[in-house]
């Protein structure tokens, strides 16, 4: 489930990309990704008795007010979901109608969504008082390695209110913590430059040496955070692709045991979009990646004689996808890693090719 999850992410991260700029209104917005988002979590948007939406129920004085979706899971309601146009921030103000329905309802979990961020909400504060800010927030912007776990337990077939809430505490401290750490490591506060500064310098603070401090210590987060990214990435990939006997005839024979070998972000969302592509034809766990100096590979069964694409992502200028017919490759520029989705029906034919697949 957490395979096809996150094959489901990909490609609503590309609906987004691609679409979140006309989505203008609230109606619009909910057609085109909220919809899809709540199929992806495998709920019947077309069964009003299982997806309800603009869900009503009196409160108070309020008479008549109402939720966008309303999510029923074995007679239950169990998710309230608001939603606001794409083009308006999220903001605390825009849940008024879920924090008034939370405390009248039976259900534990309320998701505030613009189509593009989705904000997770429960009462680990106060029973039956929505708490005032999300535990899990989730951006089609920037889905991560961990999001299609977490989002698993929101799914139909494996929703259990009571690990949801008893792990909404710890997600919600972590998800704090993430925001005050990336604020400190972007920005160092005052306070950490003093920290730091009393365990390396013993003579008297000025402020040239807080200020040099405070830019070494920048600098040094960087490139610590990187540094450690890019020795696991590689670490992994070495693990679970170790270098063939058979080498491809006429590629390139750089594909070293990982020595001067950097594996990028943007090469590992390279390498996710090709396989969500092959994943609509073959499982995606046959799409396997593997780096070398000139360029990363992205392979059909692990066999360097089933080169499905290739990343040419080391220029500082310009880079390139390759993809292949026969063995000849074409290269094509690519200005963002959404382009790589105008290459698919390239990609789809040389997975036929290799996969002896029926034309369409």
């Amino acid at each position: 489930m957490a395979m096809e999850l996150a094959t489901k992410l990909v490609e609503l991260e590309k609906r987004t990309a691609q679409h979140r700029e006309l989505l203008l209104t609230e109606e619009a917005a909910k057609t085109a990704l909220v919809m899809p988002f709540i199929q992806a979590l495998g709920y019947d948007v077309f069964n009003p008795a299982e997806v309800v939406p603009e869900f009503t129920a009196d409160v108070g004085i309020k008479k008549g007010e109402k939720v966008d979706y309303a999510l029923v899971i074995d007679g239950r309601l169990s998710i309230l979901i608001e939603c606001k146009p794409s083009s308006i921030e999220l903001d605390l103000k825009h849940a008024s109608q879920l924090f008034r329905y939370f405390a009248t309802t039976e259900a534990r979990v309320a998701i505030l969504t613009n189509g593009v961020v989705y904000q997770f909400y429960s009462d680990t504060e106060q029973p039956n008082k929505m708490d005032e800010k999300p535990f899990f927030v989730l951006s089609m912007d920037g889905i991560r390695r961990t999001d299609p776990a977490i989002l698993e337990r929101f799914a139909k077939s494996s929703f259990d209110i009571d690990l949801i809430i008893a792990e909404a505490g710890r997600l919600k401290l972590q998800s704090q913590l993430r925001i005050e750490l990336e604020k400190e490591f972007a920005h160092p506060s005052e306070d950490f430059v003093r920290m730091m500064m009393a365990r390396l310098y013993n003579g008297r603070a000025n402020a040239a040496m807080k200020e040099q401090y405070h830019a070494a210590l920048t600098s040094s987060i960087a490139t610590l955070i990187r540094d450690r990214v890019n020795e696991r990435l590689t670490s992994a990939l070495n693990v679970a692709n170790p270098a063939p006997d058979i080498i491809e005839e006429g590629a390139s024979d750089d594909m070293s045991d990982g020595a001067g070998i950097i594996t990028t972000e943007d090469e590992i969302a390279g390498f996710r979009i090709v396989q969500a592509i092959a994943a609509r034809h073959v499982d995606p766990e046959r799409v396997m990646i593997r780096d070398s100096k000139s360029y990363c590979a992205i392979l059909l069964d692990d066999n360097n004689r089933k080169s499905l694409a290739r990343l040419h992502f080391n220029s500082p200028t310009t880079r390139y996808v390759g993809t292949f017919l026969g063995k000849a490759e074409t290269r094509h520029p690519v200005a963002a890693l959404t382009d790589i989705y105008r290459l698919e029906d390239a990609i789809v034919a040389r997975l036929r090719e290799l996969d002896g697949m029926p034309p369409p």
